[in-house]
This record gives C-alpha cells, sequence and structure tokens, in this order.
C-alpha cells in the first residue's frame, strides 16, 4: 500500500470518529438549569395562599356551609324565615283547611317567655330527671303520659311516689301559660285559626350529654323530620332551658337545607317555632360538654290527636 493509500485510509477513519461521536450523547453534559424568575420562593407561596382562601370561600358558600339564625349572645324579638312546604306537608294539611299555613317556615324569639317562666319549667325536668334517666347521652321526661327514660328502657313516673314532688299547682298554671303563649305565636307566625290547632303528644322535657350511646334513643344527633317520627306534629317548637357556651358546647339546632345549614344556638327562654314537614329537615349538635335541657311542646291541626286534658294528673 502506497503511502497515499495510508493517509487516505486514516482520514476515512477519522471521520467515521468525528461522526460517532456527534451522535453518542456525553453523560456528564446536561440540559442546563431551569428557569427561574426573580422571587420564585414568594410567587410560589402567593399561589397556595391564594388557594387555600378560594377553597375555604367556596366550603363556606357551599351546602356544605352553615348560616347562624340564632346566636345565644342574641335578644330576639322574631327572627325568621319563610318558604315554600314540603308537598307531602302541603298535601296532609289540606284535610285542615283553617290550619293550613300560607307558607311554611322557621322563626326565633326571646321575648315571649320570661326568665322566671324558663326557670320553673328547668326546676320541673330537673325534678323529674332526678328520679331517673338514661344510661346513654338523651333522656326523656314526658309531661303528659309520665315516660321518663331510666337506664337503658322507659318507666312510669306516676308509678313511683316520689312523682308527687315533681308538680305544684303553681307549676302546672305556668306550664299552660307557656303552652298557651307559644300556641298564640304559632298561630300568628303562620296565620291559623287558633281554634283548629290543639296541643299534641308527646310534649317532654330533653336532657342531653355527652355519655356515650347505649341505645338507639340515645342517637339524638341523627337527622330527621319531625312529621315523620311524630305522625300527629304539624308544627314544632322548643324552649331553651340552658344556655349554649355557658352550660353546655354542643347541642346546636341545625336545620338541612339545600344551600347551607342553618342553626339557632340555645339561649334560656328562647323558642324555636317551625312547621313539622320535610321542609325543616334537621339534626341536634352533638353535645360536647356539659348538660342542654329543653322542652318540646308541638301541636296538631287533627283534633283526634290532641293532648290538653292532663299532665301527672293534674288538669289543664
Amino acid at each position: 500500500m502506497t503511502n497515499e493509500e495510508n493517509q487516505l485510509k486514516k482520514r476515512k477513519v477519522v471521520h467515521k470518529s468525528d461522526k460517532t461521536a456527534e451522535t453518542v450523547p456525553d453523560k456528564n453534559k446536561t440540559l442546563g438549569s431551569l428557569p427561574t424568575f426573580p422571587n420564585q420562593r414568594l410567587w410560589s407561596r402567593s399561589v397556595l395562599i391564594i388557594g387555600l382562601l378560594l377553597f375555604i370561600w367556596y366550603k363556606s358558600s357551599s351546602k356544605n356551609g352553615n348560616i347562624t339564625l340564632a346566636k345565644q349572645s342574641e335578644i330576639l324579638a322574631n327572627k325568621g324565615s319563610m318558604f315554600d312546604c314540603d308537598a307531602d306537608y302541603s298535601k296532609e294539611v289540606t284535610s285542615y283547611p283553617e290550619c293550613i299555613p300560607n307558607v311554611c317556615g322557621r322563626l326565633v324569639t326571646d321575648k315571649l317567655i320570661t326568665g322566671t317562666e324558663a326557670d320553673m319549667l328547668h326546676k320541673i325536668a330537673q325534678r323529674g330527671f332526678a328520679l331517673g334517666g338514661s344510661d346513654g347521652g338523651a333522656s326523656i321526661f314526658d309531661l303528659h303520659s309520665g315516660a321518663l327514660s331510666f337506664k337503658t328502657k322507659f318507666v312510669n313516673v306516676l308509678a313511683l311516689n316520689e312523682s308527687k314532688r315533681i308538680l305544684s299547682p303553681i307549676d302546672v298554671s305556668t306550664y299552660k301559660l307557656v303552652m298557651n303563649k307559644i300556641k298564640g305565636a304559632v298561630v300568628h307566625a303562620f296565620k291559623i285559626d287558633p281554634h283548629s290547632l290543639y296541643l299534641t303528644k308527646p310534649t317532654f322535657f330533653s336532657k342531653l350529654t355527652n355519655i356515650p350511646p347505649v341505645t338507639e334513643h340515645d342517637k339524638y344527633w341523627m337527622p330527621h323530620v319531625d312529621k315523620e317520627t311524630y305522625g300527629s306534629f304539624h308544627y314544632t317548637s322548643l324552649l331553651y332551658l340552658s344556655d349554649f357556651g355557658m352550660d353546655f358546647k354542643g347541642g346546636r339546632l341545625t336545620f338541612i337545607d339545600k344551600q347551607a345549614n342553618v342553626t339557632i344556638e340555645p339561649r334560656k327562654g328562647r323558642v324555636a317555632i317551625f312547621t313539622s314537614g320535610a321542609e325543616n329537615f334537621h339534626f341536634v349538635e352533638r353535645v360536647s360538654e356539659g348538660t342542654r335541657y329543653a322542652i318540646t311542646i308541638s301541636f296538631t291541626c287533627n283534633k283526634f290527636e290532641k293532648n290538653d286534658q292532663q299532665i301527672l294528673g293534674f288538669n289543664l
């Protein structure tokens, strides 16, 4: 092979090596650093904070949000809202034309029942519950039937000798006065004939605590419709006998509406009144501390369901 042929062969080898070098990437080479901009960390945090605030706003304004209709610290003459009745409720009350509300709704007042009247009812409740009480967190004392929670069942308080100490004639007069005041408020709020409305059963004191449930009756926080739970109810009222945030924590009444939950904070002497159909689907928040006392006094349009003759042996 001549010198010229040797040189030509070397050139081809060199060119081939160069081509190979160009097609094989260097493992030590990188693509370079990512682009940056000033105050990058500050901007990142700002985006996270804005996202968090938007999430909080969405939750508070969504169905899962909550509106407080009545705070414990407020003294309300009359506050509430009116809305369409549930279809089943409307259909059912057509049988009682003088008792049909123009619209359904709910309202709260702190001006109806005096502090003295609330205190007297509270003492009646305490005397009754002193003779029994549930093993769980919810105790019931029915003024008309005498049913009283006792451990895991109910007993008739009228069968106990101590029951004579629960009520006095002045207690009966106070209860009757309170009941008639609330009935008048229902008649006025829903514009119905007072002669078409009757006290119904059960009328009961409730005592709620944070003791874990033992029976199904202790699970007072389950959402429900009063008309379905108590078939005779057309109008429900709750008179609170203790104060949210002072005597107990939790225990607020919450209505489950389409747009937001609507909450009432208990206040001694406060009365919550509402139509008993599915338009007022609700629950009671679990008590986390202390003891919540209240009395449920409800009314029916059906005269055959009235229960206004006696309480614990006393004539009304």
